[in-house]
């Protein structure tokens, strides 16, 4: 039996048989042809490369009409790289003056950027890379002949154990054979892990030594909820995840019994439950389940899963896709936080060296103000369609707010005189993500409509602790002495001068620490939509009065390891049923 622990990108628990992707990277020799031969190299080269956009065109039409228009726009960033001239004119260079075979010249040029991207050490450097090397099978494939996978001649259901896995990979799993699958290598905000949430196939990336502990046929648990992969489990562990499934099929059927009902405690409070959401079509879900809006829109991926940028209707019909879908529901839009490890570090001649403490959110956004206000004015033309919020991230002072609110104004301006409709008064907040901000929370109540609590930045910040980092995992605990009464100092600010305040993190959706939320005094959590059912349940089953007892024994204690267990053994007590008999982490 191993267990290794890896990182949770898309829930559920699957307990099945291992089998093992083998990389489909082919090793091509080194050839060159007579000179009077390149011609027909290059047009097969460009025949190969055609044929590639076209695959890609029908993939990206398969994936959009099985998970929605966003998530297939992740292939816009392979279709662009075949056409990109400072990939392709090398690369045809290779062919027409030194001679290469064209399966060579595609080899060595893709193999080149992709190792140029994976030795910046940084994930997303690697996230592309991965996409490299994708291209390069797919290219190589209409060159030298088509590989057929054993994966579709599996007999039996399967978990997919990988290395890595390309998006198109993930993308193409016949979802009557993989139940889930783990990889070595791979981080959150991955294509690939957008992939498997849109797909609902539980993962777990980031496992190290997978592919040397694992074997074909082997029994494996993928614990998508935790990040656990547990190989050859033990008859004890497997009677303990198969009890924790029924457990949550049990589970589920109390939950449809409340989908209804309104999310109101039992001493009659209402706790106002809404979603996160990356994609437009993720707020079908939300409504389905009972969210009572968008909490969250994290708008980054609208960057994130294409090659170039939106374009100001790109962003509105985003947006008009979103109020159209929420009918009358309100809509929190964070303006994007692009950095650290993602869009701009992707871009940047220099990357940066720590970029989570760099130019990154509100920062970034009021150094490219041209993209700040594109968004700005797309949100704006929104606001006239429904009920709309508009949230800044990362805030450390009140002059970025100043600033950006001031660009906020400018467009407002601009689309007065151009006639263009809008919310005069969209209620305008900031997300509470650093220690700063929450340290200096009362003035900044004076200026903000609402505050939204980011844990997950909160946390980072406060503990100097990097949430992607696996070495310091376990020093990453929203329950800290530290971090909860941060909280509780902003709820404490946010109603002595009224003005609403949520919780958006991920860990408002855990059990526990939403009795610790409620009880501290936030009345307005947003969480995946997943996760608002099960809030729901747990919201009609107790009172803000016992939530506050619960808050007040949890303040006396000293440390996290304390205050989670402490907290943990509470919601336990009130739905039972909701954590079964799994294993513990």
């Amino acid at each position: 039996m191993q267990t290794i622990k890896g990182i949770a990108v898309s829930p559920g628990v699957v307990i099945g048989r291992v089998f093992i992707q083998e990389s489909e990277r082919r090793r091509v020799a080194r050839r060159q042809v007579p000179p009077e031969q390149a011609p027909a190299e290059v047009a097969r080269l460009d025949a190969a490369l055609a044929a590639s956009i076209a695959e890609l065109i029908k993939v990206r039409k398969d994936t959009e009409d099985q998970m929605g228009a966003d998530t297939a726009n992740i292939f816009l960033f392979h279709m662009g790289m075949l056409a990109d001239r400072s990939l392709v004119v090398p690369l045809k260079r290779l062919v027409t003056e030194q001679f290469f075979t064209a399966e060579y010249a595609v080899q060595k040029t893709f193999t080149d950027w992709a190792q140029r991207f994976r030795s910046m050490k940084d994930s997303a450097f690697v996230t592309k890379a991965n996409d490299l090397e994708d291209l390069s099978s797919r290219v190589l494939r209409h060159l030298i002949g088509e590989h057929t996978g054993r994966l579709k001649e599996l007999p039996h259901e399967a978990v997919v154990i990988a290395s890595d896995l390309t998006p198109s990979q993930a993308a193409g799993f016949d979802r009557s054979l993989v139940e889930a699958f783990a990889t070595e290598f791979g981080g959150r905000t991955s294509h690939t892990a957008i992939v498997a949430r849109a797909l609902g196939i539980p993962a777990v990336v980031g496992c190290p030594d997978l592919m040397e502990l694992a074997s074909d046929g082997t029994p494996i648990v993928v614990d998508g909820d935790r990040g656990l992969v547990i190989l050859d489990p033990t008859l004890a562990q497997l009677d303990e995840y198969h009890s924790y499934l029924e457990q949550q099929k049990l589970f589920q059927l109390s939950l449809e019994e409340v989908a209804s009902l309104p999310p109101v405690t039992r001493d009659g409070v209402h706790i106002h439950l809404c979603g996160n959401i990356e994609f437009p079509d993720e707020i079908e879900a939300v409504v389905r389940l009972g969210g009572g809006g968008v909490g969250l829109y994290r708008t980054e991926f609208l960057y994130l899963t294409r090659a170039t940028a939106p374009s100001e209707e790109d962003h509105f019909q985003a947006y008009k896709r979103c109020v159209e879908l929420l009918d009358g529901r309100p809509l929190t839009i964070r303006t994007v936080d692009l950095g650290a490890d993602k869009y701009t570090q992707e871009r940047a001649e220099m990357p940066e060296r720590n970029p989570f403490l760099g130019l990154r959110s509100i920062r970034y956004c009021l150094r490219n103000t041209a993209m700040f206000r594109t968004q700005l004015r797309a949100i704006l033309r929104a606001s006239a369609l429904g009920p709309i919020k508009v949230m800044f991230p990362l805030v450390t002072t009140t002059g970025e707010f100043r600033r950006a609110r001031w660009h906020l104004n400018e467009v407002m301006e601009d689309l007065s005189e151009d006639g263009v409709p809008y919310d005069a008064k969209v209620p305008v907040g900031m997300m509470v993500e650093v220690p700063a901000a929450a340290l200096m929370a009362d003035v900044f109540a004076r200026e903000v409509d609402f505050f939204s609590i980011g844990t997950n930045d909160l946390v980072q910040y406060t503990l100097a602790v990097d949430r992607t980092n696996e070495q310091v995992a376990e020093l990453f605990c929203p329950t800290n002495p530290a971090v909860v009464r941060l909280i509780k100092d902003v709820v404490r600010v946010a109603r002595r001068h009224r003005i609403d305040v949520s919780c958006c993190g991920e860990s408002a959706g855990d059990l526990e620490y939403a009795l610790l939320l409620i009880g501290i005094g936030l009345r307005t959590l947003s969480v995946t939509a997943s996760t608002l059912p099960h809030l729901r349940r747990l919201v009609r089953s107790v009172s803000v009065a016992e939530c506050e007892r619960i808050a007040r024994k949890a303040g006396s204690l000293d440390s996290d390891a304390a205050v989670s267990a402490f907290l943990r053994e509470r919601a336990r007590k009130i739905i039972p049923e909701a954590f079964g008999g799994r294993t513990a982490e």
